[in-house]
């Protein structure tokens, strides 16, 4: 065995979202998002489950936590519900929801736990999705108020902020393809989500440097991949690049660069006019931080099948998959390795990685998840690939602490290191979890 060594200051964590865990949907005052109208509606999510109880966090945060300081992790990256904060999106504050959050934050510190606040995964107020979502600019200037509002209350003691969790989902998926809340199928007003997200992020982040009371860094998250072409052909390697640009470049280049591929695409401007308005690039680039969620890499094909785009999408033979893609390590370094070609000035760190593979507890009341182990290996092993290369990885974040719901799929996967059991809300440390804090404990892994 090889011994692989990060460096000091390293950070190892663990993450969650408020609707995935939380539970207790309309109780303390808390106000009615997207994924509860969604879920709540029969035939969205499989076997029409729902996170109306979740992994009841909201009850059983305290003991939680106590699992987080037996693992020995560094840093908790969790959401906070913005329906929760401001149940209408805008407006009345509710005090109680505030209060939860305070006693996380409290909670965190007191175990010497960093705690990292995400502001936006995904659980948008009913309200101002009734007003139009995230298609409608006005939303921007909502967010940031939110943004105020949680820095204001938290901003003395959380000294990381992420706006939002992969806005390129919160857009495409939402917006788009329809399998995510909103549930809507509309091109046009995906475009347009994403660019407001986009944009929501910089007022937020200007909110949040505001109301901190102390130097803070802020930044996001974003869903990344490499995106492979299926084979040397001319055509598939122009599949890839489409898609390279869709799934990767309209988010990074807006972040990175100040530049848009909405702006260069002559389809996106006649699809949607002009979304991006003078000076919103400027204020989108608001970034001291850039968190990396890796799962999976994508390989394409040039395919008829999907107008415009002309891409289908290939899986290997040959390789392993989990219950929901590929299996490929390698990708971790690419992903980094592509942010890092943009010359980023902000920091960089890995805030989601983790498998979707069955568990089961044993007779003996064990969890045996030796795919997770050898999947967590692998990829740590690409994340110091990337560190000894000269990326500065600065942490890493498992995803997630425990099972959760995992939207539209509901309570089938189980990406977490805490086994949850859905009928008794028992917790058990899988195998995962213990090797996890050894890698913790040592700064290191050995592969």
């Amino acid at each position: 065995m090889k011994t692989l060594a990060f460096p000091k200051n390293f950070t190892w964590g663990v993450a969650t979202s408020a609707y995935q865990i939380e539970g207790a949907w309309n109780e303390d005052g808390r106000g009615v998002s997207i994924w509860d109208t969604f879920s709540h509606t029969k035939g969205r999510i499989v076997n029409d489950e729902n996170g109306d109880v979740a992994a009841d966090h909201y009850h059983r945060w305290k003991d939680d936590f106590a699992l987080m300081s037996e693992l020995g992790v560094k840093a908790y990256r969790f959401s906070t519900a913005w329906p929760r904060i401001l149940p209408a999106g805008t407006g009345a504050v509710n005090k109680k929801g505030l209060d939860f959050y305070d006693r996380i934050v409290d909670e965190a510190l007191k175990r010497k736990i960093e705690p990292y606040v995400c502001l936006f995964h995904w659980d948008l107020p009913q309200a101002l999705q009734d007003q139009g979502g995230w298609p409608k600019r006005e939303i921007t200037e909502h967010f940031a108020e939110y943004a105020r509002v949680v820095a204001g209350r938290l901003g003395d003691r959380v000294k990381v902020w992420l706006t939002h969790n992969e806005p390129w989902v919160a857009a495409f998926i939402g917006y788009f393809l329809g399998d995510h809340a909103p549930g809507n199928k509309d091109i046009g007003a995906a475009v347009k989500a994403l660019h407001h997200l986009l944009l929501s992020h910089g007022l937020a982040a200007e909110a949040i440097r505001a109301e901190a009371k102390q130097p803070v860094k802020v930044g996001l998250t974003l869903n990344l991949n490499p995106v492979h072409p299926a084979t040397d052909s001319k055509k598939d390697k122009e599949a890839a690049k489409r898609v390279d640009m869709f799934m990767n470049r309209i988010v990074l280049d807006p972040l990175l660069k100040g530049t848009s591929p909405i702006q260069e695409a002559a389809i996106a401007n006649l699809l949607v006019g002009k979304v991006i308005h003078d000076g919103d690039l400027a204020k989108i680039r608001r970034l001291d931080l850039l968190g990396v969620n890796y799962y999976s890499r994508t390989v394409m094909k040039h395919s008829n099948k999907i107008p415009v785009v002309n891409v289908e999408q290939v899986y290997p033979e040959g390789n392993e998959y989990s219950g929901m893609w590929e299996i490929y390590p390698e990708g971790m370094y690419e992903t980094l390795k592509l942010v890092w070609d943009y010359k980023p000035t902000c920091e960089l760190m890995v805030t989601e990685n983790g498998v979707p593979v069955p568990d089961g507890v044993d007779f003996d009341g064990r969890v045996r998840d030796e795919r997770r182990i050898r999947y967590l290996r692998n990829h740590l092993a690409q994340v110091h690939r990337a560190i000894e290369d000269g990326i500065p990885v600065k942490g890493y974040f498992h995803w997630s602490l425990m099972d959760n719901f995992e939207w539209s799929l509901g309570y089938g996967p189980r990406f977490g290191l805490v086994y949850v059991d859905w009928k008794t809300q028992k917790r058990i440390v899988k195998d995962s979890g213990r090797w996890f804090a050894k890698a913790i404990a040592e700064n290191a892994v050995e592969i």
